[in-house]
């Protein structure tokens, strides 16, 4: 990991230490929704707008209501900023098997067929297992 992502981590945890802040210990999922809704739009208009500069600040809003979620879950022993890491990473491997395996594609339909193929997979599997 980079060094500026570890610190944003021990952000994060100071934040939900007992000396961090009491606003961001008593948010959960549910109450963080409208804000990831909020920033997430915010961010669509940034583009629409070609707004380089509040593109880049809505994608660190965005990236804090990852944080946020993660930091959440982890509390409950659920899950951890690096799972979502973890996943991402092996989602992104599955549905790129042109670029991480030996699928040969021909064009960008093809590439496009076979992401909602491996991802109707995906889902079918998930009902009996976590990837």
């Amino acid at each position: 990991m980079s060094k500026k992502f570890n610190e944003l981590v021990r952000v994060f945890d100071k934040l939900n230490s007992p000396q961090g802040c009491k606003w961001d210990r008593k948010q959960t999922h549910k109450s963080l929704l409208k804000y990831l809704k909020e920033e997430t739009q915010e961010f669509i208009d940034a583009v629409k707008n070609e707004d380089v500069h509040n593109m880049k600040e809505e994608l660190g809003d965005i990236l804090l209501q990852v944080m946020f979620h993660s930091q959440i879950a982890k509390k409950e022993n659920k899950f951890t900023i690096d799972d979502v890491i973890d996943y991402l990473i092996k989602k992104l491997k599955r549905r790129h098997p042109h670029v991480f395996s030996k699928t040969k594609v021909k064009s960008v339909k093809e590439i496009i067929t076979n992401w909602h193929k491996i991802k109707k997979m995906e889902k079918m599997k998930s009902d009996y297992t976590d990837f």
